[in-house]
């Protein structure tokens, strides 16, 4: 498999994870309320943000030029930012935490849509 199928793929996932956070914010506005709507989109903007990193990190450690240094301090402190993110989140906005933790899901929930994808459409070959 070609660089191309992996690049096709990734921003597949990219798309497919604001599609899962729209989608799921509606739903839970609907289902929720606007409280955990808000709760959702928070945590899924934090989800592909985070996503949006690893793939930066992995694209500085597979390039030749020593650039890793500030990425691997970001990619370090990742964890505490999302915690005051949503401690942010939870505590000043007084939004509840379940909505933002499921939100959080939104970036491994397009990957299981990928994978599922990939098996449907090369199933055939």
């Amino acid at each position: 498999m070609s660089a191309d199928f992996y690049d096709r793929a990734l921003t597949r996932v990219k798309w497919l994870t604001v599609a899962v956070g729209l989608v799921g914010t509606a739903a839970m506005f609907f289902v929720r309320g606007r409280d955990a709507a808000a709760g959702f989109l928070a945590g899924a903007g934090i989800s592909y943000v985070n996503l949006e990193l690893l793939c930066g990190l992995a694209h500085v450690m597979g390039d030749s030029a020593p650039k890793a240094r500030g990425w691997g301090a970001l990619i370090a402190l990742r964890y505490a930012i999302v915690g005051v993110a949503v401690y942010v989140i939870v505590r000043i906005l007084g939004i509840t935490p379940v909505a933002v933790l499921v939100g959080l899901l939104a970036a491994f929930a397009a990957v299981i849509l990928e994978i599922l994808y990939e098996l449907i459409l090369y199933a055939r070959t």
